[in-house]
């Protein structure tokens, strides 16, 4: 039984570790073949082009957001359902895949999910991390302090210091209408009350199947736009032809040499632009990059990270120029 335990253990730990790198990789190869347009030529310029370094940094800029909600999801659910398990009779049967990926999984390594999630989740998602590291870490109220009273207290001083911190916020939304904003930063912290296990036996093994396809399933929904985001830069570069005439060829440069620009143009096709007809070029955001929420949380947008927020403040944002529209 023992040797079983440790078979397991092993298979279980190989295959959490095959995910977290392997992943990321194929994901990275399946954007340039979404960027190219499903071109075979295309692909093997932009594969020429954009090298493994570059590659995988627009990997982590982009789909760091989508990776630490996974692991986030993953330990969180994985904790609480560890902990019901081990109240089930005959708990020593084959765990549910969750439960087996946060035993095997180092503290370091789960400290290290949340704080990567810290950094590069929206303002307006971050109150869901307290009941997800509540999860993780099995944190009850009674491990406050052994007392009633004291433990009250304390929770009370940490929600009146949280609601302090978004009561303007909190404000604003409600003049808005902007009630699922309201919810998510009231709702959380609530939650995280009772949402460290166990769980009722009943609901156990129901929840423990249903919780990991949705997971799978919301990840593989969440992946798609990560593909589909471009791997290069969006620009638009403007183009003389000798008469004093121009064009603006909006798309992202894949490479640039003595004799050309190459440009993989926004609406598909590769443009080869001779560098001496190249008479500007500017920076454009792309459309998931402008706010949809009208919502601050000091000087912070909502829909910012705290790592872009750290540098629209370093290097603020300018207005958008006019080739770009």
């Amino acid at each position: 039984m023992r040797d079983d335990a440790a078979e397991r253990q092993a298979r279980a730990s190989q295959s959490f570790w095959t995910a977290v790198v392997g992943v990321p990789a194929i994901f990275s190869v399946l954007r340039l073949g979404v960027e190219a347009g499903g071109e075979l030529q295309t692909t093997l310029l932009l594969v020429a082009n954009v090298g493994p370094i570059n590659l995988l940094a627009g990997f982590l800029t982009t789909a760091a957001q989508l990776l630490s909600t996974a692991l986030v999801a993953v330990f969180a659910l994985g904790a609480v359902l560890r902990v019901s398990w081990d109240r089930l009779p005959g708990h020593d049967r084959r765990r549910p895949l969750f439960v087996r990926w946060a035993e095997i999984t180092p503290a370091w390594f789960v400290a290290a999910s949340f704080l990567m999630a810290l950094i590069t989740w929206p303002l307006l998602y971050l109150p869901l991390l307290l009941p997800a590291f509540v999860a993780a870490f099995q944190l009850r109220p009674e491990r406050l302090h052994e007392r009633p009273w004291p433990r009250v207290l304390i929770i009370g001083a940490l929600f009146a210091g949280y609601f302090w911190l978004l009561l303007p916020t909190v404000r604003d939304a409600g003049r808005q209408g902007d009630w699922l904003a309201i919810l998510l930063f009231v709702v959380p912290p609530v939650l995280a009350l009772a949402i460290a296990g166990p769980l009722p036996g009943a609901v156990i093994r129901p929840l423990a199947s249903v919780t990991q396809i949705a997971v799978l399933a919301m990840l593989v929904w969440a992946a798609l736009p990560v593909i589909s985001t471009p791997v290069l830069p969006l620009t638009v570069t403007t183009v003389g032809d000798g008469t004093g005439a121009t064009e603006d060829v909006r798309g992202h440069v894949v490479t640039t040499d003595d004799v050309n620009m190459v440009i993989l143009q926004e609406r598909g096709g590769v443009r080869y632009v001779p560098v001496d007809q190249v008479r500007g070029q500017v920076l454009c955001p792309s459309e998931e990059e402008l706010p949809r929420h009208r919502l601050r949380i000091h000087d912070y947008h909502v829909e910012d990270s705290l790592l872009e927020g750290l540098g629209r403040r370093v290097r603020p944002v300018h207005r958008i120029d006019a080739a770009c529209r």
